[in-house]
């Protein structure tokens, strides 16, 4: 069931494999109504997660990216969460630079029991990405554009 029916928008969700994910699964095996709009990208953990992977998520289209995982001093790997919290907050306030409004990333801890806490979080922020509407396209050529294609080249010496 999406927010506004009919109109489902590309939201990108990378969850943690040890708590959100399985909060995830927790809010579908509860049956609890969630929205549809959301997309899940599986990883061992946020503190994996690349700044760039959102970057990248929006200039290909995303509306919204949602990025969860486990409660602080809980994490599966001792502190990936802390290394995550860092980068997320240092892109997030990069994210109007490169023309992304803020409120179509969100970053959130939800554990493995905490099934209704997924469907609520799920719920708010696919709410406020409609509100926002669709994603603005980027044009290509520009600076961030072509500095992004260079990132992706190997490097020959």
């Amino acid at each position: 069931m999406s927010v506004n029916e009919g109109k489902e928008l590309r939201i990108i969700g990378f969850l943690c494999n040890w708590c959100s994910y399985a909060g995830a699964d927790t809010a579908g095996v509860g049956r609890f109504a969630q929205p549809t709009d959301l997309r899940i990208v599986r990883l061992p953990c946020t503190g994996r997660i690349n700044p760039l992977f959102i970057v990248r998520a929006f200039m290909n289209g995303a509306d919204g990216v949602l990025v969860s995982g486990c409660h602080p001093r809980d994490c599966h790997y001792s502190e990936g969460n802390f290394y995550a919290r860092r980068r997320l907050e240092v892109l997030k306030a990069l994210l109007p630079v490169i023309g992304v409004d803020p409120g179509r990333f969100e970053y959130t801890w939800v554990s493995a029991s905490e099934g209704q806490r997924w469907r609520s979080v799920v719920t708010s922020f696919t709410e406020q990405v409609h509100a926002l509407g669709p994603m603005p396209g980027f044009k290509s050529g520009t600076s961030l554009d072509m500095c992004l294609c260079h990132l992706d080249q190997p490097q020959v010496r």
